[in-house]
């Protein structure tokens, strides 16, 4: 398979070198916001690029034919105009937060978990996310999905970065020098607390579950999800 990556900082390195191993051609490097575009030697498209040229990459290759993974946050705005190019041009786009295979497995259990908890009015949710300082949003994609999957099973409204009022879901954003990427669920009681926790030892994971997608992605048509790559229904 022939892979663009529209975005070569530490992360698309990382996703070259597993890509490589894995039996792929890197075809296409793009680098900064100038490098030209051509996806004429390209099968699949993978960006891990900045908030502010993930939208315009995506269309690019969705108007060109190309099945496309995008794993930049901080672009969500966007995301609908992204679903109806997709759908307009019968092509290919898989967007994920966290493309780790085992922040997917977190999303599924953070859902059970919130069907589980909603009734129990005694715990109080929150999620705190740690990254490092070089990333530029907070707070991070994969907290917002989290908070997303207790706010679609629970009694959760909205979620906030401030101190949570009425039904508001609280995030605890943190940027620390030389940390893995860490989120962790809480809920908490006066007696006890239960907690989902996940800790990134590397860019290793979610750059082999981005090169997986797009071998699973290669051929089909549609919007989706890790969910649909790792078959969580």
């Amino acid at each position: 398979m022939k892979i663009g990556l529209l975005g070569y900082g530490k992360m698309g390195k990382t996703i070259e070198g597993i890509a490589v191993k894995r039996g792929h051609e890197i075809t296409l490097k793009v680098d900064k916001d100038d490098d030209l575009l051509d996806l004429s030697n390209v099968d699949v498209a993978i960006d891990f690029s900045m908030p502010t040229t993930a939208f315009s990459n995506i269309k690019t290759c969705l108007e060109n034919g190309t099945p496309v993974i995008c794993g930049t946050t901080g672009w969500l705005d966007d995301y609908p105009k992204a679903v109806e190019l997709c759908n307009e041009n019968g092509g290919a786009f898989l967007y994920a937060s966290n493309f780790s295979l085992g922040v997917n497995i977190v999303f599924k259990m953070n859902e059970l978990l919130a069907k589980m908890m909603s009734d129990l009015d005694e715990y109080a949710a929150d999620i705190e996310e740690i990254h490092h300082t070089q990333k530029l949003d907070a707070p991070s994609g994969t907290a917002i999905s989290l908070a997303n999957g207790i706010i679609e099973n629970s009694n959760y409204d909205s979620w906030t970065l401030d101190q949570p009022k009425g039904n508001q879901l609280g995030i605890i954003a943190k940027r620390l020098p030389d940390v893995p990427g860490t989120h962790i669920v809480s809920y908490n009681s006066e007696v006890d607390t239960i907690k989902i926790e996940h800790i990134a030892h590397s860019r290793a994971g979610f750059a082999l579950g981005a090169v997986i997608a797009a071998e699973w992605i290669l051929d089909k048509k549609g919007v989706f999800n890790m969910r649909d790559v790792l078959n969580l229904g």
